[in-house]
């Protein structure tokens, strides 16, 4: 059968099953069982035998044990006062720069993704603090919330992320190493998220009044102390992967164990809050391994039918430049983005784009950074943008003023994928040091 042929079969099954309303962890496995028998004529017998083999393998990958332990370090977290202790540590830091308390949401959210990996919980949690608090202080809502969507995404992208270590596990790519990756891509988006702060500050003093607090040595010392058990956690978490002391699921158990401690030094523990945060861990991973799981069985369809050998082959016909692969991928990313959610872009995509990329000359290591800012975007792009509607649900706002805060940022992360793509270096300097 011709690619065109089988292609079209494949996207149809997508389609249909996707559009009905199926689970899409189901509807991936059924485009995957009706593709191999329509296609390839495999009786369901044989269809069944290579479901079970794909998916019991990829059900029992060590490196699948992060996900589950590190979101439940973040759950834990969640569930106590660091957001409060976030922006009382920040404000005397971030009072003397240009947009003063706006770089809040920056920083906050650039400390608190280093031990969420989620880009919902991360904005959740510190807009639930730092937006209330702008808004009395009197600094314009709408910058302060689109400020606040833009910064919630770096939880995909800074380390230890959900979405890395679900691209490392279909891409079979180190995790460790797109840990190390992740890291001054997503340092640099938060800059150029607060350089764009300071430059509205500088033309319009009024969108942020000065700092109301007295600004001292001991201020300061004081903040910086309110850091401390956030700064702890990150260090023992991502130093003991980044040093080879520990594998990504050994540093997740054992910030699991620092959130515990954290909890019980602040005496914030109790057992129905580490009740409720195991069973909020529980429903999502769950969710998000079916959907691994159903992905690597769609992989293997997608294998059996040779579709991303003769895609590549179709691909290098059109003679493409790798830059103008590289925006045609973002083109259906943006698009796929306003539909689906982060894990379910990545699944679905990850069998067909990985070898393309690969051909056309990219590591697949940078592009897993790419395919993660991507990600990025659709948290701010309608109708499925999940930071839009939590920030809606923070300011009271309407959906298009919401929209229109997050432009600027979503324009931000644009410019961020642009300087990866020209300068490589950014994504793979600090993993090839390891």
């Amino acid at each position: 059968m011709s690619l065109a042929l089988s292609s079209l079969i494949v996207l149809g099954l997508l389609v249909l099953f996707l559009g009905a309303g199926v689970w899409i962890f189901a509807g991936l496995t059924l485009v995957g069982a009706v593709a191999l028998n329509v296609i390839l004529d495999y009786s369901w017998t044989r269809i069944g035998t290579i479901a079970s083999q794909v998916i019991s393998s990829s059900a029992v990958s060590w490196e699948l044990a992060a996900i589950p332990i590190f979101m439940w370090m973040g759950d834990i977290i969640f569930r106590t006062d660091i957001a409060q202790r976030l922006f009382r540590g920040l404000a005397p830091l971030v009072a003397p720069i240009p947009g003063a308390l706006l770089h809040t949401n920056v920083l906050g959210c650039t400390i608190f993704a280093a031990i969420s990996g989620s880009s919902t919980a991360t904005t959740a949690t510190v807009g639930k603090i730092t937006i209330p608090e702008l808004s009395r202080r009197g600094y314009d809502l709408q910058l302060a919330s689109g400020s606040l969507a833009g910064a919630g995404t770096l939880g995909l992208l800074i380390p230890p992320s959900i979405a890395l270590i679900v691209y490392g596990v279909l891409a079979e790519v180190s995790i460790a190493k797109l840990f190390a990756a992740g890291v001054v891509p997503g340092l640099m988006i938060a800059g150029l998220y607060s350089g764009y702060l300071a430059i509205r500050a500088l033309i319009d003093p009024t969108i942020a009044p000065a700092f109301d607090g007295r600004l001292s040595v001991k201020v300061v010392l004081q903040g910086f102390a309110e850091l401390i058990p956030i700064l702890i956690l990150m260090t023992i978490v991502l130093g003991s992967i980044y040093s080879g002391i520990a594998t990504p699921s050994e540093a997740a158990a054992v910030g699991v164990l620092g959130a515990v401690l954290i909890t019980i030094a602040t005496r914030q523990f109790s057992i129905a809050m580490m009740r409720e945060s195991l069973l909020g861990t529980l429903r999502v991973s769950a969710m998000i391994l079916m959907l691994i799981a159903a992905s690597s069985f769609l992989s293997a369809a997608i294998a059996f039918l040779h579709l991303p050998a003769q895609l590549t082959e179709g691909i290098a016909a059109l003679d493409l430049s790798p830059y103008g692969l590289l925006l045609i991928l973002a083109l259906v990313y943006i698009v796929l983005g306003m539909f689906l959610d982060g894990t379910s872009m990545t699944v679905m995509t990850v069998p067909i784009a990985v070898p393309l990329i690969v051909s056309a000359g990219f590591d697949p290591l940078w592009f897993g950074i790419y395919l993660v800012i991507m990600i990025e975007m659709s948290a701010l792009t309608p109708p499925v943008g999940l930071n839009l509607y939590i920030l809606q649900g923070l300011t009271g706002e309407d959906m298009g003023r919401t929209i229109r805060a997050a432009l600027p940022f979503f324009l931000l992360l644009c410019l961020g994928t642009v300087l990866i793509a020209f300068f490589p270096g950014i994504v793979l300097w600090l993993p090839g040091l390891l």
